[in-house]
């Protein structure tokens, strides 16, 4: 069996939140923050891909082979010198069309000149670009790169995405423990003609920020179990999702009307969920080398792409979608599997659930 490095750790269980509340909270704040990009990948190499192909995952969520319209705006940290090479790397291994800066279609913008280069996040980037590329050919890509993953320097860099007219979806492969000040940054999320993504972490039950936000549609994590042609033959809540219940955040008005369990009025997280799991990941080339990734990075940037395929990705559109009574037109619901031992709020189940939210994609038209 395939040993999996895990490039980060950083959420802390939901049962600590309410067992240790002072401890935990009395002294972490916003300036404290740093964001971790929740990518695990194999310990091997390949000279070729090897994982779930473009053309899988778009017949196994039923998106289209081609579309996307306006610009993913995906936010890192640090500067990738070598992205841009990887990803034409990438479109020529999978027939896609070119993505350049001579083209129009790619654009690297470092907040800060001189940033340094970070190998950790430079992975988490070159999974962000090329699979958001894959989902949504003809839309156009801007990657933010902040000087650092501080919460201030995340938030300077989601300011410059949502001042482009072109942005129309953004997408945050990061998170890290809930903060008391997170309420009053809501305002950076909530803009209107753009989408906020972002992954809701890969250390099992536990909430996170930006995630939590009511403005960002949280996305968890499932794993994929294929038949040999490639069809599903079931997807389960994968056991390192992030996911379960805001210590700060109130129930926004579309989880209110959804009438969410066990949720005490709070914001309850994920909101949907995607194949992140490494055992059935994706492959990304970096430097000339392929890689196996995994994680709810994973999810983030693809959902994002989604969003630009279609005109109705919303968190309000998404609970008002799957309590209808043809909801399976839209999700996948995940009723197995679990992301830790603290009973209901760790166990996928029918409607909603606080591992795999509403369930995976299957359209883009919500």
């Amino acid at each position: 069996m395939k040993k999996v490095i895990f490039f980060s750790l950083y959420f802390i269980s939901s049962l600590s939140f309410f067992l240790f509340p002072i401890l935990t909270f009395a002294s972490y704040h916003f300036s404290d923050f740093r964001g971790n990009p929740p990518i695990h990948t194999y310990d091997h190499t390949s000279k070729t891909p090897v994982g779930i192909t473009p053309s899988q995952i778009k017949n196994i969520y039923n998106l289209p082979s081609t579309g996307g319209h306006g610009t993913i705006a995906i936010i890192g940290a640090y500067n990738d010198t070598h992205i841009e090479k990887d990803l034409v790397d990438f479109d020529t291994q999978f027939n896609l069309p070119p993505c350049t800066t001579k083209n129009g279609c790619f654009e690297q913008h470092t907040m800060t000149s001189g940033e340094k280069d970070d190998s950790g996040w430079d992975m988490e980037t070159t999974l962000d670009a090329e699979w958001a590329h894959a989902i949504a050919p003809t839309a156009k890509i801007l990657l933010v790169e902040a000087t650092t993953p501080s919460g201030a320097n995340f938030l300077q860099a989601i300011d410059y995405a949502a001042t482009r007219k072109d942005v129309v979806v953004v997408s945050m492969s990061w998170g890290g423990t809930e903060f008391p000040e997170e309420i009053s940054l809501d305002s950076h999320f909530n803009k209107p003609g753009i989408t906020f993504f972002a992954s809701s972490g890969d250390n099992g039950t536990g909430a996170s920020w930006p995630a939590s936000s009511p403005y960002v549609i949280g996305v968890g994590g499932t794993t994929l179990s294929l038949n040999t042609n490639g069809s599903v033959k079931k997807e389960t809540a994968w056991s390192g999702s992030g996911g379960g219940i805001s210590v700060y955040e109130k129930a926004p008005d579309f989880q209110h009307g959804y009438a969410i369990s066990k949720s005490g009025g709070m914001r309850a997280i994920p909101d949907v969920s995607y194949n992140a799991d490494p055992a059935s990941g994706f492959p990304i080339i970096r430097l000339g080398v392929w890689h196996t990734v995994g994680g709810t990075s994973a999810g983030a940037p693809q959902w994002a792409a989604l969003a630009t395929l279609g005109t109705g990705a919303s968190n309000t559109n998404f609970y008002t979608d799957k309590s209808g009574t043809n909801a399976t037109k839209y999700f996948r619901d995940i009723t197995g599997g679990t992301n830790g031992d603290c009973g209901y709020v760790c166990t996928a189940r029918a409607h909603y659930d606080y591992v795999t939210g509403l369930g995976s994609p299957l359209t883009i038209h919500f």
